[in-house]
This record gives structure tokens, sequence and C-alpha cells, in this order.
């Protein structure tokens, strides 16, 4: 075998240049600095930067900021009116975004580490609604809310019912979009405070003139100070109701139960009209059960059925309709996926809290753009599918050899491939 090299300067990730001339065209840049301010006057680089860095590293394979200096800079570099950052002013820069950390005595006397940043937060919103990912004239959004458990062994993380430490951010999501963030220790129960961390995220969709129609929760969210804030901020809303003695008197009085089939399991269906908290208020229950495969009785019912009931204030809908709409927050699983594994939230690189706050919001904007690129790029090509995940994304588009030459005082981007990449400029 011989061996034979080259001096040429040859790009191996030449995708590059198209995505950033994509979002240079959506003027997503000029936002994200008009939205979070110009840092000092002699200041280098700006926010756009970091964020644009994030997201060429991701595009590319990375996955920390040390990448960008240690592995990718050759390859950053030959982005157009770009400047690499080093990795230590990409860190510097995203401690300059952080709020400070709040903490609350519970009635138990716990301590809980919360962490909210409003600008980042309404930075996120204003992306997907300059790139048309959300609009103020659809009114048929679905709202979901989740708290999603990450393990780490950062300084200031606390353990959790997991019987790990970590942290416990919220997560306020729309179309499987992230659209708010807010950072919690792994020991706060998800009911504390949850109504205001509620507030706070259908408050920015309301700046941008976003309506909720539908708001999806689980049992973490049956809570009495939440449910109301969920039924002023959305048309219907559905969660999962936490079970007890009172409404197990109400489920043994049901006689017409609807046998149905969810996913090639056999279910039965049923509603009833039930007052939950204790107060006034009646509210429509969807019942399901399913036979136990050990057939081992249940003490409250009297039977080998295990019961579940989804709270709701939609009377119109069938109560299958109701149980499979509810059943479709699922995709809220692979979105926390996706952030996990794509887009680094498990890779987290501060010490503290609040500074990891900007990270996780910062990789759900660069999570958000990439679905934008995907969507619009799957436009104009046929090897790109709106639904590819990021690793067959950079086999398929990024990992592309490019060389930039000189032809007439014009600066070519020369491709070695067949694919049409040329259509993308058209």
């Amino acid at each position: 075998m011989k061996i034979t090299y080259s001096k040429e300067n040859i790009n191996s990730f030449g995708g590059i240049n198209f995505v950033n001339k994509i979002i240079e065209n959506a003027s997503l840049y000029e936002t994200i600095d008009q939205v979070l301010g110009k840092r000092g006057v002699n200041a280098q680089y700006s926010y756009s930067d970091l964020i644009r860095s994030y997201l060429l590293m991701v595009l590319c394979g990375g996955e920390c900021a040390e990448d960008i200096t240690e592995h990718l800079r050759t390859e950053l570099s030959h982005v157009k009116s770009f400047n690499v950052c080093s990795a230590d002013t990409l860190l510097r820069m995203q401690k300059e975004l952080s709020t400070e950390k709040e903490t609350f005595l519970s009635n138990a006397n716990i301590e809980h580490d919360f962490n909210v940043n409003m600008d980042m937060n309404r930075l996120m919103v204003k992306m997907l609604v300059k790139t048309k990912q959300l609009s103020p004239k659809d009114d048929d959004y679905v709202f979901d809310y989740d708290n999603q458990f990450i393990p780490t062994g950062k300084y200031d993380s606390k353990r959790s019912y997991k019987k790990a430490d970590g942290y416990f951010p919220g997560i306020a999501s729309i179309g499987n979009f992230p659209i708010y963030i807010e950072n919690r220790n792994g020991n706060s129960n998800v009911k504390f405070k949850q109504d205001e961390t509620l507030k706070r995220a259908y408050g920015i969709l309301e700046e941008f003139k976003i309506k909720a129609k539908h708001s999806r929760m689980d049992c973490g969210s049956f809570d009495k100070s939440v449910v109301p804030v969920v039924e002023a901020n959305s048309e219907y809303f559905y969660i999962r109701a936490q079970r007890c003695a009172s409404l197990y008197d109400s489920i043994r009085n049901i006689s017409n139960w609807q046998t149905v089939e969810i996913g090639f399991k056999e279910y039965q269906l049923a509603s009833i009209d039930y007052t939950p908290f204790g107060r006034k208020k009646t509210y429509r229950y969807v019942i399901s059960r399913e036979k136990k495969a050990d057939a081992q009785g249940n003490l409250f019912t009297g039977d080998d059925f295990i019961y579940r009931a989804i709270m709701t204030n939609n009377r119109e809908m069938a109560d299958l309709e109701i149980v499979e709409f509810y059943n479709d927050r699922g995709e809220s699983e692979r979105l926390f996926d996706e952030m996990n594994n794509d887009f680094l939230w498990k890779k987290m690189p501060f010490s503290f809290l609040h500074e990891n706050t900007v990270f996780f919001i910062m990789m759900g904007i660069c999570r958000n753009l990439f679905h934008f690129l995907t969507d619009f790029i799957s436009k104009k090509v046929d090897f790109i599918k709106p639904n590819f995940r990021l690793k067959k994304f950079i086999f398929r588009f990024m990992v592309v050899p490019s060389k930039w030459i000189k032809h007439g005082r014009q600066q070519i981007l020369k491709l070695f491939s067949t694919k049409k990449y040329h259509l993308l400029l058209e």
C-alpha cells in the first residue's frame, strides 16, 4: 500500500457553509444580538457568535466547547465572515448571561434552588417566531409541561428521589419545540411553586401573542394551585389525576364501560364527573382500566384492574379521543432524548446550577434551529428528510469535502460530491 500526502486546505464538513448561510439569510444572528444586547465596547465577540459557535460545533459532531479549540477550529475557520471563538471565551459569555439562583424554604424546612432566566427564554420564543416555527395566527397549539431529571455530580447538585444527584429542570414545549426552560435542583418536588413556573411560561408566550388551545401534563401537575393557572391560559387542559379513596368510590359505581383497543392492548373506558381538591368546581374524569397480568386483586376496587384517570374540562371529545390525545404527550420523551443525547444536556459544562441554566436554554435554541434547518433543507434537496436525527444529518449533509478557491476575483466553494447542494442557493 502506497501513501501520498497533500497540503490542500480541504474542509471535511463542507455542509457547514450552507448551514451558516441559511441562518444568516433568515437574519437570526441579528435577532440574537437584538434580544440579548451588546457586550462591552471592547468585546471582540457577540452573543450571536456564542450561539453560532455551539450550533456549528454540534453540527460537526463536537461535544464540548474545548472541541472547537482542539479539533474543529480549522473546520470552522472556513466559514466566511465568522471568527472562531476560543473555548474560554464561549464559557465566559455563558456566565455573563446567567442570572442569580434563588433559594426557597418549604414548610418542611427543605431548601429548593431555582434559577429563572427570562431573557434567554424570551430569545428562544423570539427565534421560533422569527423562523415561523410558531405563529400568532395559529390557534390550535398544544402546550406540554414536564420535569426532566438530569443526573450529574456538579458542585451544587442535590439528591433526588431517584436516588441520584442532579438537576430537575421544568420544560414547557409546543409542537415538540422547547419554549420555556427553568432550572431547579434535584431535591425539589415538581409541584413546589409549579404554578409560578407555568405563569412565567404562559406569560412569555403571551408577549409574542402565542395562545395555547390545549395544555397536557402528567400527575406532577395535579395540584390545586396549578389547575387554575392552566385553565386560565388554555381553552382545554388534560392532567393525569392522582387517585384517592373518594375517587375509587365513584369508579366502583361505573357500570357502562366501553371496551377499546389502544396500542394493541385492550382497555375499558368511561367518564364521570368529579370534584377534586375538596372544592366546588366539577371536572370531567376519563377513567381507563386494564386487566392486571397477574390477576392480583385491587384493594380499593375489589377487582383485578389497573385504573388511570385524566382530568379535563373538555366535554366535547369522546373518551377514546381524550386518552389518545393525552398519550400523544409521549412525544416530549423524544424531545428529552434529543436534548440529552444530541444536544449535550448530559454534558453540561459548569459546576453551578444558574450557569448550567444558560447552557440548557442555549442548547434548546440550537435544537430548534436544527429543526428549522432540516425542514428548510428537506424542501430543497431530496437527500435530507425533516425528521432526521442529528447523527444522520451530519453523515448525510455536513460531511462533504470542500475547498474555497479563487476564480476571477470571486470566492467559489468547490464541493467534492455529486449531491446537488447548489439547489439550496436558488
